[in-house]
């Protein structure tokens, strides 16, 4: 199984592909200086072995390395995985 995270700017989220297909999103909207990470879904049929942390670990760190906004996470799974990684903290923090 191979996976991939591409970012679609038009379209205000990251996508998951797992072998080349569709598998998950990552929404978001941004609001001045913020980028606001407002819903997380993976392909129920999917949601084993931890596809749902891939495709948000990557989102983050392409806002880490390619902006400097600061993340807001009302998505709930975002929030809980940002709160289980301390790493990621300073992305909240910023500014």
């Amino acid at each position: 199984m191979s996976t991939e995270t591409k970012h679609e700017p038009d379209k205000n989220r990251y996508m998951l592909l797992v072998d080349d297909r569709e598998a998950g999103l990552a929404d978001y909207r941004i609001q001045g200086d913020e980028i606001v990470f407002t819903h997380t879904e993976v392909d129920p049929a999917k949601r084993q072995g931890g596809l749902a942390s891939t495709l948000v670990k990557a989102a983050l760190d392409d806002v880490r390395t390619s902006t400097t906004l600061k993340v807001v996470a009302q998505c709930p799974f975002v929030a809980d995985w940002i709160d289980t990684h301390p790493e990621y903290h300073e992305l909240v923090e910023r500014g």
